[in-house]
């Protein structure tokens, strides 16, 4: 009766270690190897365009704040505690700048010290932060009338237009305005203003005045990706539609600055691409992408070499046919050839995997649910012996 009851007793605990996410595995489907980063339930990786890593180091949301992995020994340690938005790393400076309420502040991911930048009940409303080259600046876009009740979180522009707010948001004309915060002196300037939902703001990785953001709302009703000084002069469209029905969106700066990618489909869920802007010349470049290989985000590596993408959910924009997988990409002959990476068949697409290489390039970081919770993963580049 003894054994029976302390059988009774190990058993759940028994059950929740069988539960716990696998740390490091061979994905059978591809040969690639993947490796949990994350210990707690409910962590996330950052957004696909903004930047995570200072040095060895990856910034990651928990539950009780912001916390660093050190990608050489994978430990963990928290550095900023209690809920942040608008999460951002210095790659230089090794600062991670964020919003806590109403206060941005800057903390030091080695020392952890952290300092008040400014304060305004505005920075609560729309898009935010982008970090500019030389790190002194932070910018983003904001209610100029401020946050507004039940308006839909910032960045939920899709192009699948599932979320019934998207057209009513886009529609309502609220004002808004591009803004800059100066790092030292906090100080908040306005510097474009416009009626348009402005969204996806982010600094080119080597001009530090050049911004580029986007016309938020249904995909094939707006001209979507914008490029701006941060003075509010020399504006230019990214992209201009040509047909009916063609959108483009979810833009990113290539590392070096020199290219901005943009997911291009001509005309929606129909023909899809991956496809630049050399943004000196004004040169076009287009990469065909199979419908199973679209993803909802694209990224590419720091040399410029590779792409990788995190596929797509069954309401995707290419259902049917999309893949649910974490794809590499090597441009060929005008095509994106796809490898396959780690098999998402297991995960909700209601949480984006937003894929990034590491500095390194040898893995690609990724969250997924495909286990419960949501956890920080990442899959070795180089398939496994």
């Amino acid at each position: 009766m003894a054994m029976l009851k302390s059988l009774l007793l190990l058993a759940p605990l028994a059950l929740a270690q069988s539960s716990e996410p696998p740390r490091d595995w061979i994905d059978p489907d591809t040969g690639h190897r993947v490796i949990r980063l994350s210990d707690e339930g409910g962590s996330q990786s950052l957004y696909f365009h903004y930047n995570a890593y200072a040095g060895d180091k990856l910034v990651i949301t928990t539950r009780q704040g912001i916390s660093t992995i050190d990608l050489k020994t994978r430990k963990i340690e928290p550095i900023v505690e209690g809920r942040a938005s608008k999460i951002i790393v210095g790659r230089k400076t090794h600062q991670v700048f964020y919003l806590q309420g109403d206060t941005v502040f800057t903390t030091n991911i080695d020392t952890r010290a952290t300092r008040e930048i400014t304060k305004n009940p505005k920075l609560r409303s729309g898009d935010g932060f982008a970090l500019n080259a030389d790190e002194t600046i932070l910018a983003g876009s904001y209610n100029q009338d401020g946050p507004a009740p039940n308006a839909p979180r910032p960045g939920s522009g899709s192009p699948t237009g599932e979320r019934p707010s998207l057209e009513a948001r886009w529609a309502a004309r609220v004002p808004m305005a591009l803004y800059t915060i100066n790092i030292k002196t906090g100080e908040l300037k306005e510097f474009y203003k416009s009626s348009d939902w402005l969204n996806h703001v982010q600094f080119s990785p080597t001009d530090p005045t050049l911004l580029m953001h986007a016309h938020e709302g249904p995909w094939h009703k707006v001209d979507r990706p914008w490029l701006v000084r941060i003075d509010g002069s020399d504006r230019k469209l990214v992209h201009q539609r040509e047909m009916d029905m063609e959108i483009s969106g979810h833009e990113f700066f290539g590392a070096d600055g020199k290219t901005v990618w943009y997911d291009l489909q001509t005309p929606k869920s129909k023909v899809f691409w991956l496809a630049g802007l050399v943004v000196a010349t004004g040169e076009r470049i287009r990469y065909k992408v199979e419908r199973e290989h679209w993803s909802v985000h694209f990224n590419v590596s720091p040399d410029g070499k590779l792409f990788a993408g995190d596929g797509g959910g069954p309401r995707s924009v290419a259902a049917p046919g999309n893949g649910q997988w974490i794809y590499l990409f090597r441009p060929l002959n005008g095509e994106l050839k796809a490898e396959r990476l780690v098999n998402l068949a297991k995960h909700d697409y209601t949480l984006e995997p937003n894929v990034t290489f590491t500095p390194d390039m040898k893995w690609i970081v990724f969250r997924s649910n495909m286990h419960g919770a949501s956890q920080v993963y990442a899959v070795e580049v180089q398939k496994s012996k």
